[in-house]
């Protein structure tokens, strides 16, 4: 978001460590339950001073799905963008996507994941939408793996749900992950598990990590 005429260099650094103490309060005790008091006082503002920054307690929000979605977005766009590249591969990073993001957005992450309903209006409107972009995103890419005879023929809801439940829940323990459970580690087993289950004949995982990594650094190309 640009910052409001007339606000100095230090609003948006201020701003952005209101939307930090947010997203750890709200984690910890729930949007609904969180007042403005408390977000007051973990912030060391009056409430004028914190509405001069944030405008609405919804819109802390708004501002904690928008850290979610709008980066894991940008970079689905850029995976699915390499039409070039199997769909096994695209899915596989991006599952690795959005194990990053889980991983580097804890709070905001669960909060994305219980709170979103008390989005209203427009907002509501564009988040819901966006949910539904990655989504969709996943299903094309499973049902070209489909059409191409990688994946055998199932019901392509309920492989894009196995897909997406392979990870939603990993917010709930991550930050206890043992060493060396990586995102890029998480990814290539949760895509193992999923892809060895529906495919059509052996596949080797060896070899699509391989082509998984050449595929990441275009990515990284991409999205520079």
């Amino acid at each position: 978001m640009a910052r409001p005429p007339g606000h100095g260099p230090g609003y948006e650094t201020r701003r952005q460590e209101i939307i930090d103490a947010a997203a750890t309060l709200f984690a910890e005790k729930g949007y609904a339950a969180t007042g403005i008091t408390e977000l007051c006082e973990a912030v060391g503002l009056g409430k004028g001073a914190l509405y001069h920054y944030i405008g609405s307690k919804e819109n802390l929000l708004v501002e904690i799905q928008d850290r979610v979605l709008v980066p894991l977005l940008a970079r689905a766009r850029c995976i699915t963008a390499l039409s070039d590249e199997e769909p096994l591969v695209r899915l596989r990073l991006l599952s690795q996507a959005l194990l990053e993001i889980i991983f580097a957005r804890l709070d905001h992450i669960w909060v994305y994941e219980h709170d979103y309903r008390h989005v209203t209006g427009p907002h509501r409107k564009r988040l819901v939408g966006q949910r539904r972009e990655f989504e969709d995103l996943v299903r094309d890419l499973v049902s070209e793996a489909m059409d191409d005879g990688v994946l055998r023929t199932v019901d392509l809801r309920l492989a894009v749900l196995q897909f997406l439940n392979l990870h939603n829940h990993t917010y709930q323990w991550a930050h206890t992950a043992a060493a060396g459970w990586t995102p890029a580690r998480l990814a290539a087993e949760y895509c193992a598990t999923m892809f060895r289950g529906l495919a059509s004949q052996p596949f080797s995982t060896a070899d699509l990590e391989e082509k998984v990594r050449r595929a990441h650094e275009r990515v990284d190309a991409l999205a520079s």
